[in-house]
């Protein structure tokens, strides 16, 4: 039997007892009952003395209008009555105070779950964080790289450039050279004879010049080559990096999809137990109810007089 259920019932046990020591019906107090029961809360003990005392009052009445035999039969009649009621009613009531209990252990159980599951979700996130993280520093080393690359274009390009200038300059510094030994020959068979060796030293000192600018243009077409060799490499190596790169990035973006298809499932997986768990407050909420009702039901229910009366006194 529930704990309100026991209080009420050792109210009227305790208040025939005190009629039956000698005590008027309306002589007895809350005070007095909870002295004797030290039990319950001293609300619900008022209520089942109010209801005890308009069954004394209505079973004093039924006395006096009826023959003794006649009010002893009903009175016994009553009395089985209502001990049958509230027996259903104890039992009903234990039966919803067993529902509500496995309810709010259900209910518990699935707040358990519904806890585990939200970490995991945010376990996810903070694993998509990563990965967004990850995949936004390869974006990065991918930027970085073609920012490489395309300096080394440029490096090439220009080292390229030099070259073609050298080429130009040497090709230049040739024509004049070629020019001014034509001009100086010229100058020096309009002349005479005697000038010949003359002629012959600046020749040999043009010639001279013309071989230093040839090893000169030599050396800067090696050092054109080599650069340019050295360029080739560097942008060989940066295409390298970048095709690892983009792999790299691929192989983030399809872990980051799996990722999120994982978090959107687990998200699903949360909304189907808060539902579920909704719904058993629902009940729970329900069945407390149900048990209020029966309560309220069983306190507005006449009972003719004496009917505990009967059942205490010998």
């Amino acid at each position: 039997m529930s704990r309100i259920s026991d209080t009420r019932l050792r109210t009227r046990e305790a208040a025939a007892r005190l009629v039956a020591a000698g005590r008027r019906p309306h002589e007895l107090t809350v005070d007095l009952i909870y002295a004797e029961i030290r039990q319950g809360s001293r609300t619900t003990i008022n209520d089942e003395l109010k209801l005890w005392k308009d069954e004394q009052a209505r079973n004093d009445a039924l006395a006096a209008a009826l023959p003794a035999s006649v009010a002893n039969v009903m009175r016994s009649l009553w009395a089985l009555a209502v001990e049958h009621g509230e027996q259903v009613f104890a039992a009903r009531g234990e039966e919803l105070e067993r529902e509500a209990v496995e309810s709010t252990a259900r209910a518990e159980s699935l707040g358990t779950t519904v806890a585990a599951l939200e970490a995991q979700v945010q376990t996810l996130r903070t694993q998509l964080e990563e990965r967004e993280t990850r995949l936004a520093a390869a974006a990065a080393g991918l930027a970085r790289s073609q920012a490489e690359r395309e300096a080394a274009l440029q490096t090439a390009q220009a080292v390229a450039a030099e070259r073609d200038a050298a080429r130009v300059q040497s090709g230049e510094a040739l024509r004049t050279a070629q020019d001014t030994h034509a001009r100086e020959l010229e100058a020096q068979r309009a002349e005479h004879a005697g000038r010949e060796a003359a002629l012959r030293a600046q020749i040999d000192q043009a010639a001279s010049r013309l071989e230093s600018v040839q090893k000169h243009v030599l050396l800067q077409t090696e050092e054109a080559r080599g650069a340019q060799r050295r360029a080739e490499t560097a942008l060989d190596r940066v295409q390298q990096r970048n095709e690892q790169l983009v792999g790299d990035v691929q192989r983030l973006a399809a872990e980051a999809a799996e990722q999120r298809r994982l978090a959107d499932r687990h998200e699903k997986q949360l909304a189907s137990v808060i539902d579920e768990a909704r719904e058993l407050r629902r009940d729970r909420d329900t069945l407390a109810q149900q048990v209020a009702s029966l309560q309220g039901q069983l306190k507005a229910r006449p009972q003719p007089a004496g009917a505990r009366q009967g059942k205490a006194r010998p």
